[in-house]
Parts: C-alpha cells; sequence; structure tokens
C-alpha cells in the first residue's frame, strides 16, 4: 500500500483552480510591483538559472486551463487538435511503469509511483511553441530531467537520451493506422538533456496531467518545438549514436533532429517569424529559441542552425 506523505500531495488535492490563479496574482504583487514580472517564465524557473532573463514583448499570460487541455496535437487519439480531449479516456496511467536502458550503471524498470518518489515536484511556468506557429503559455509541474540522469548515473558512452511513447493500440487507437512509424520516440543530445531548464512533467496547473496532455509522464523542453517535448514516456535509454526519431523518419526534409525555435528557418510549408498565442486574434513576432536565448544558445554556439534544424 502507498502511503502519502504531505508532500506527495498534488495541489489539485487541496487547492481549487480559481483559488491558484488568485494565489499566484496576489504573490505577484511582491514581485517587482508587476504582473508581468511575475508571470514572466523566467522568474519562475528555479534559482539555478541566474542568467538574464530572456527577451519579453509584452506579459506572458497563462493560456486557460481549458485551452490548454481541449487543443492537443497527440497523434496516437487522432489528428484534429479537438482529438485528444475526445479520444484519450481510453488511455489508461495506472499502473504505469518507465524503464531506463542503456549506457547507464543503474538500469531498471520503475513504477510510476517509485519513479517520481526521490524528487521534489516544482511548479514552472513555461511557453510552449508549435511548429505550426500556435502557442501556449502553461504552468507546469515537474523535475529536472537532469536529476534523474545524475540518479541513474549514464556511463561516458551514453552521448544521447532517447524517450519512447507507449505502443498500444488497443489504448491508443490511431497506432493501428500507418501514419507514422510507431511507437513514438524523441531524443536529445547529452548536454541539452542536462540543460536545467528541460523538465519531466507529471502535471499542469497543479493537478495530474491530463490524458490528452501526455499523462503520466512527458517531456517538456521549452526551448524546441512542441513535437520535441514527447508525451506519455514508457522508455528513457541511453545512447551512443543520435536517434532518428519519429518526424526525422517521416518527414525529413520537414523535422530536424534538433526543432529548435527559430524565427529565421521556415519550415517548407509555412513561415515560423509570426505566432499566434491560443486565445488571441492578433500574430506576435517568434523570438529565437522561444524566448531563452540567454539561456540556451551557448549550447549551439558554432552550429550552423539552418543545417541544424
Amino acid at each position: 500500500m502507498l502511503i502519502r506523505r504531505p508532500d506527495d500531495i498534488p495541489s489539485s488535492e487541496i487547492t481549487p483552480e480559481s483559488v491558484y490563479l488568485n494565489r499566484r496574482r496576489f504573490m505577484s504583487a511582491f514581485a517587482a510591483g508587476a504582473l508581468a514580472g511575475a508571470l514572466d517564465p523566467e522568474l519562475l524557473v528555479g534559482a539555478e538559472l541566474a542568467r538574464p532573463r530572456a527577451p519579453r514583448r509584452e506579459e506572458d499570460k497563462l493560456t486557460p486551463y481549458e485551452a490548454v487541455t481541449t487543443y492537443n496535437n497527440f497523434y496516437e487519439f487522432g489528428f484534429q487538435k479537438e482529438d485528444p480531449h475526445r479520444n484519450a479516456h481510453t488511455l489508461r496511467t495506472r499502473p504505469w511503469s518507465i524503464a531506463i536502458e542503456g549506457h547507464v550503471k543503474k538500469p531498471a524498470v520503475y513504477d510510476l509511483e517509485d519513479f517520481i518518489k526521490p524528487h521534489k515536484l516544482e511548479d514552472r511556468v513555461y511557453r510552449l511553441r508549435c511548429v505550426e506557429a500556435w502557442s501556449m503559455v502553461i504552468p507546469w509541474r515537474g523535475f529536472p530531467l537532469a536529476d534523474l540522469i545524475r540518479r541513474v548515473e549514464p556511463t561516458s558512452q551514453a552521448k544521447y537520451v532517447e524517450f519512447i511513447t507507449l505502443h498500444d493500440p488497443e489504448q491508443m487507437p490511431m497506432q493501428r493506422q500507418p501514419v507514422l512509424d510507431w511507437p513514438y520516440n524523441e531524443g536529445l543530445r547529452m548536454d541539452e538533456a542536462m540543460h536545467p531548464l528541460t523538465l519531466l512533467a507529471t502535471g499542469l496547473y497543479g493537478k495530474d496531467l491530463p490524458n490528452q496532455n501526455g499523462a503520466p509522464l512527458r517531456l517538456v523542453v521549452p526551448w524546441k518545438y512542441g513535437f520535441k517535448s514527447i508525451k506519455s514516456i514508457v522508455k528513457i535509454r541511453f545512447v551512443e549514436e543520435q536517434p532518428r526519431t519519429t518526424w526525422m523518419k517521416a518527414a525529413p526534409h520537414e523535422y530536424g533532429f534538433y526543432a529548435n525555435v527559430n524565427p529565421n528557418v521556415d519550415h517548407p510549408r509555412w513561415s515560423q517569424k509570426r505566432e499566434r498565442r491560443i486565445g488571441e486574434f492578433r500574430r506576435r513576432e517568434t523570438l529565437m529559441f522561444n524566448g531563452y536565448a540567454d539561456q540556451v544558445a551557448h549550447l549551439y554556439a558554432g552550429m550552423d542552425l539552418r543545417k541544424h534544424f
């Protein structure tokens, strides 16, 4: 039997969503005297990031919970943005296990609760930018991927981290269709995976992740396009060679391994210079690295970002 300590109880079981939001607004009055500053993602990503804040055009308002949970890309449950919300009820998130494999000193298969228990969950507000030129601002709950990596002790042969989604056509009906090479997989270079912004998310808005948002465990890499932030993870592999990821296999001329938000490199079918924040009618300029350039640009120093897109 799992005995839950106070630190293990999600805030959704204690604080209603409306109170959660009002509390954030109240606290913001004490942060530089401005709501815009209090809701800026770079102020909420942890004290370990002592670098300059990302440039901001105006305050980043949180995208409403209803929009975050009803407008999604999750092809395992359908191709339209509304499909995951309608169809993801078939996903069973308990029991759930995560396998750690590859070049690590401590490979293991964890039950979800045992996987999460050693880590302190944090609330972080990140922008999420989709390759189709829409974006959201989401309050995630999770822990840094770097904490897990240190815990499992990768060897010197581990140059990349690969992530793999559940493959179960009974639960994920679109996996019966050969539209992609299932199961969905993604990957990061080791230094990207170790960056303190990279998050393993277990919730949003103080609640457990809804199925359509990648329950029970997903990756969030805020300076990359959304397809990089793989959902419903069941396996994490430490590998020596760069993984050939799902969208690279499906359309290599459109989707590169790095997937960094770069307004200067257009998608072959549309421009990436502007984006529409969900809930707004106007379009805004897209920021380099989704506004996190001060934190992550050094990872790509000397690289041709048109070639390595």
